[in-house]
């Protein structure tokens, strides 16, 4: 087991000036238990806690670090922009490099606006769907996560659809009254929903694959409907690409899905590790925005220089697909090799490109509430074991992991068998 004094001591500390010990609520280790380690350095693939333990890293930042930990080309680029200026509170030619990168290579976007995380890129591109369209309605999908601003935060109920029903303490109904919910993968609750509220529709927002609640890969037929029922109700379709975007590929979902939306929001990979968010899409709905528009949106480190560096950086080393194609071959082997040597149990492991999310379930949920309580609890009781064997999974059970470029065949053979013997023994106890 490996020795966690000085993440509990620190933890205790940050307790005393930080609600939880936190700045962000998933560290806190609240729903796998144990202590959450303080990390010192990344390298590669590796983390180092400051207990001197060493960890195989799943979570890489929760999905930015596609190339792995301190990547030599990413942090020379930084080094040279940090010698160069940290911030202007103006343009600079990072911002176009940047902008004009993406433009030329992901076709639904046209334009693109930086901002300075995934929050920030979702709320503004919801606020500009509705200054486009001058309807105040949105919809979204049950486990589908975008952000926390109050508008988002909305919980589904037991009925077919759900209206303004807050997810948070500090959300006014008021605010959230305006943001409908249906569950995913329901073609029929989908058309229903149009039928009533479709001319009212200021946009729809989903992930482009689902991976905050789960990895609940949608059918191509469904994403494809529901572009159709957008076009013809005049709402428009925003993809949240925060996760998928350039680890999906390097047209993320709309080409995994073959689906052109109105709008596209980035973050993570677009920053290269630096806090980075994005909106993008068709530019006469961009155009709405100020100093063009009527559509305000602004912020004080929004194209960072440090940050676009790192972006570009991170973008330019996956252009030619090469990274991609290994890493989603990693992928689907790694995966392979646990879940054929599971079979017999009632574990499964669900995947896509660089993504993966273990179940304690036979069948892989497309829906949030398909998804098995029980398993989620499992997980969590696994978490720490593997943990102590060196390897770092997300500290919940409902979130993905990630493959990097950094990751050896030999290091994701070797976490395999761990991760085979540590999860059929729970899954054994289980049954």
């Amino acid at each position: 087991m490996n020795h966690t004094d000085k993440s509990k001591e620190l933890m205790a500390l940050a307790a005393e000036v930080t609600p939880g010990g936190v700045h962000s609520p998933g560290r806190a280790f609240k729903s796998v238990g144990g202590t959450p380690r303080f990390i010192e350095r990344g390298d590669g693939a590796w983390l180092y806690d400051v207990d001197g333990n060493k960890y195989v890293d799943f979570c890489c930042s929760w999905g930015p670090l596609i190339l792995g930990h301190g990547d030599p080309e990413v942090v020379n680029a930084v080094k040279d922009q940090i010698d160069r200026g940290m911030t202007f509170g103006a343009s600079t030619e990072h911002e176009y490099n940047l902008a004009s990168f993406i433009t030329e290579r992901v076709e639904p976007v046209e334009s693109i606006r930086f901002v300075s995380s995934g929050t920030e890129a979702v709320m503004s591109a919801i606020r500009l769907a509705r200054g486009f369209t001058g309807r105040d309605l949105i919809l979204k999908f049950e486990g589908c996560y975008h952000g926390h601003s109050d508008h988002l935060l909305v919980s589904a109920g037991s009925g077919l659809v759900t209206f303004g029903q807050p997810a948070s303490a500090g959300v006014p109904e008021a605010i959230t009254s305006q943001t409908a919910v249906l569950p995913l993968d329901d073609e029929d609750a989908l058309e229903t929903f149009f039928a009533e509220y479709g001319d009212k529709l200021a946009a729809v927002v989903i992930e482009g694959i689902p991976a905050n609640n789960g990895l609940l890969i949608q059918r191509h037929e469904y994403m494809r409907l529901l572009r159709a029922l957008t076009e013809k109700h005049g709402a428009l379709l925003i993809l949240d690409e925060v996760i998928t975007g350039f680890r999906v590929g390097m047209g993320g979902a709309a080409a995994y899905y073959g689906i052109r939306p109105d709008l596209i929001t980035y973050g993570k990979i677009i920053g290269g590790g630096m806090p980075v968010g994005a909106f993008g899409g068709r530019a006469e709905i961009m155009n709405q925005l100020s100093p063009l528009g009527p559509v305000y949106q602004a912020g004080t480190l929004s194209g960072n220089p440090v940050a676009m560096v790192a972006g570009l950086t991170t973008l330019k080393k996956l252009a030619d697909g090469g990274i991609h194609a290994r890493l989603e071959e990693k992928n689907r082997k790694f995966v392979s090799s646990i879940v054929s040597r599971l079979s017999n149990s009632t574990v499964n492991i669900a995947g896509v490109a660089s993504i993966f999310w273990i179940v304690f379930q036979k069948e892989l949920p497309r829906t949030a509430a398909g998804i098995s309580t029980d398993g989620i609890s499992h997980y969590n009781r696994m978490h720490e074991q593997i943990l102590d064997r060196g390897v770092y999974l997300p500290p919940s059970g409902y979130e993905v992991c990630f493959v990097s470029a950094a990751h050896t065949d030999e290091m994701l053979e070797h976490t395999a068998d761990l991760l085979v013997e540590t999860i059929g023994r729970e899954a054994h106890a289980w049954a």
